[in-house]
């Protein structure tokens, strides 16, 4: 499972779900344009990018 994946896997979770995402990643989704968050390979780079930085 990717990025994009786990970001909208928790994303489209029920609200009574306890699932979790690490913030970093959810930092680098919400950091990009509403548009590029669909876009798989946008995501996937950055999250990639945190993933260096650590």
């Amino acid at each position: 499972m990717d990025a994009f994946d786990r970001f909208w896997q928790w994303a489209d979770k029920p609200l009574e779900s306890l699932m979790t995402l690490p913030a970093d990643l959810h930092r680098a989704v919400m950091e990009l344009a509403p548009e590029d968050r669909r876009d798989r390979g946008k995501v996937n780079q950055a999250a990639a990018r945190v993933d260096r930085r650590l």
